[in-house]
Parts: C-alpha cells; structure tokens; sequence
C-alpha cells in the first residue's frame, strides 16, 4: 500500500474523515465535498472547483488521478473535465475537484456528498532527445480513427 500523509485544511469539517475505499475490491478512495459554509449549485455546463478540504503528501514517484463517479455521470451528468486530474507528488496545497454539470438540470453539490475517486498511480518520467528521424511504423500518421471503426 503506498502511504498517503493527509491534513486538514484551516476551516475544514474534520469529522468528514480521511478519503476511503468503499469496498474490498475499489481501486479509487472517494473523496468528499468539504463545505462547512454550505452547499455549491452548479447550473447545466457550468463548473466549479470543490474542495476536499484535505491537504496531501503523496509518496515521491507516485501521483494521485483524480477521476469521476460512475453514479454522478450517469445520474446527473456530472463530469471532471479534466479527467483524471493529476495530483504531483510535490503539490502541498488544498486538493480540489474540478466538477462539470453536462446535465440538463442544475445540481446541487452537498456537504460531505462523495464527488470523486482517487487513484494512486506509480509515475514514470520520460527523457526527450531531439533527432533526425523517427522509426517508420505501418499506422505511421494515420490519425483519429485511422485503425479502423470497430
């Protein structure tokens, strides 16, 4: 298991508790609506930052994916647009989630409510060299769509 050191940021509700695995098998810890101050109303294809209310220490060559409920998306409408959102060992900031009503209907973020899960990933850092030529392949530049529909 990799370690994840957590604390609260100035004003949260602490009673909320530390994100956590809903069940045996979850690979994403839910992570919570901290809102102390009450509920956020996000309007059809607006978005609004969310904040857990959860400062982060993420174990160097790891990071944390913030990624979407399955639930929300398919109840609501309710997307990350930047899924999944990257949390860097190195950031020390209060983690906040990036939600987007695409429903039809303004929704209503609560208290407490579960937004997002996240992942803790294992990173690897590429080294780029500029050269003269790449290595031919048969897609070679074929693009979006260029292996075919089905």
């Amino acid at each position: 298991m990799t370690p994840i050191k957590c604390i609260w940021a100035d004003g949260a509700d602490t009673k909320l508790g530390l994100p956590r695995y809903e069940s045996a098998g979850a690979a994403g810890a839910d992570l919570r609506a901290n809102l102390p101050n009450g509920p956020v109303t996000i309007l059809p294809m607006a978005r609004a930052l969310i904040s857990t209310g959860l400062h982060m220490q993420i174990t160097q060559g790891f990071e944390v994916q913030i990624r979407p409920r399955s639930g929300l998306a398919l109840k609501h409408g309710i997307m990350l647009p930047n899924s999944p959102g990257t949390i860097d060992s190195d950031y020390r900031g209060v983690v906040g989630v990036i939600v987007l009503n695409a429903g039809e209907a303004p929704f209503e973020v609560t208290h407490g409510m579960r937004i997002a899960q996240m992942v803790a990933a294992p990173v690897t850092q590429a080294s780029f060299t500029l050269t003269d030529r790449l290595d031919p392949t048969e897609r070679a530049e074929g693009g979006f769509g260029s292996t075919g529909v089905a």
